[in-house]
């Protein structure tokens, strides 16, 4: 007979595989954008995949780029409901579900990729995670990533310039101030504008500098107006995770969660100057116009969006005002 020492000891370890075999958990990460190719924004998610599995909490996750899992706009829904364990997902896209979320793709309202960092740490932010939370969702990556416009009729700097356009609006406030200027207004996905500008349904759009890239945008359009000092586009595209899954995990493997999201937003920040320039530098390299705005016009652009989309959002989001003025106050 085996002494009984080794007996418990036998059924120790046993109890102990058992709970690391239990502990052991898969989950999928949904996004629309490319993988494999560069996009900064995959690059993110695989990082949060490879940080959480390298923790050795028991989480693996797999990551399903380019749409493949969910389409863009059923990737919200699917993480309230528990679908979907985490997506990297531009808020905007649920703003007709949450109108609040609007207020992350305000003409002008970020201007700078420093003051995005500012914008992270204020009240301004703080309501917008309180939002987010409350529908079941919580936030792993802070993220905002700058864009422009682009068209295939000649340069887009003053709302004169878009009268008559079929402008492809990422969100109801820009395209609220794209409207004010004379364009008519289509909404096809990020994913599908390249097609949507060689079948006419589009001549110009905006998007990020990342999906102008990654999009191949370069080639179906003849002039990019970049961020510049003026940056009139800026989009909050979070790294998010399902609060009903985030709340199943043991806390060992909630930090490592966290933590990975943590590192994929820093990895990120540290890169975004580098990967505005690239983007821009790819429709320079296949002889794409690129321009700026001046103050003068940025200015043009801010009177509008304050006629069309700021007030639109006052009047139709609570407490839309207050929000407003706590992005503006941040300096």
């Amino acid at each position: 007979m085996r002494p009984i020492s080794t007996i418990l000891a036998t059924a120790a370890a046993v109890i102990v595989l058992s709970a690391a075999a239990q502990a052991q958990v898969t989950m999928k990460a949904s996004h629309q954008f490319p993988g494999g190719k560069g996009d900064v924004r995959d690059d993110m998610v695989q990082m949060i995949a490879k940080e959480a599995a390298a923790a050795n909490v028991g989480l693996t996750i797999q990551v399903y780029p380019g749409a493949s899992l969910f389409k863009p706009n059923d990737q919200w829904n699917a993480m309230v409901n528990g679908q979907l364990d985490i997506t990297l997902f531009p808020l905007d896209y649920a703003s007709g579900k949450v109108p609040v979320f609007s207020a992350t793709l305000m003409p002008g309202l970020i201007r700078s990729q420093e003051r995005a960092k500012r914008i992270n740490n204020s009240q301004f932010m703080k309501d917008i995670r309180a939002e987010i939370e409350k529908r079941g969702v919580i936030v792993l990556s802070d993220a905002w990533f700058a864009g422009g416009i682009a068209g295939n009729k000649g340069c887009l700097v003053h709302p004169n310039d878009l009268k008559g356009l079929k402008f492809r609006a990422a969100g109801p406030t820009f395209a609220s101030m794209w409207e004010a200027a004379g364009a008519s207004i289509v909404s096809p996905p990020s994913n599908e504008i390249y097609n949507a500008f060689q079948s006419g349904v589009v001549n110009a759009t905006d998007t990020s500098l990342g999906t102008f890239q990654s999009m191949r945008l370069y080639e179906v359009t003849d002039c990019l107006t970049a961020p510049g000092e003026n940056a009139l586009w800026f989009m909050y595209e979070p790294a998010l995770m399902s609060k009903k899954i985030f709340d199943k995990l043991n806390k060992q493997q909630q930090d490592a969660i966290l933590a990975a999201g943590k590192k994929a937003q820093a990895f990120y920040e540290a890169k975004a100057d580098a990967i505005n320039k690239e983007a821009v530098k790819a429709f320079e390299d296949h002889k794409v116009k690129v321009v700026t705005l001046s103050d003068a016009d940025y200015q043009a652009w801010l009177d509008l969006a304050k006629t069309s989309s700021y007030a639109r959002f006052a009047k139709e989001v609570p407490n839309g005002q207050k929000l407003i003025d706590e992005a503006l106050a941040v300096k």
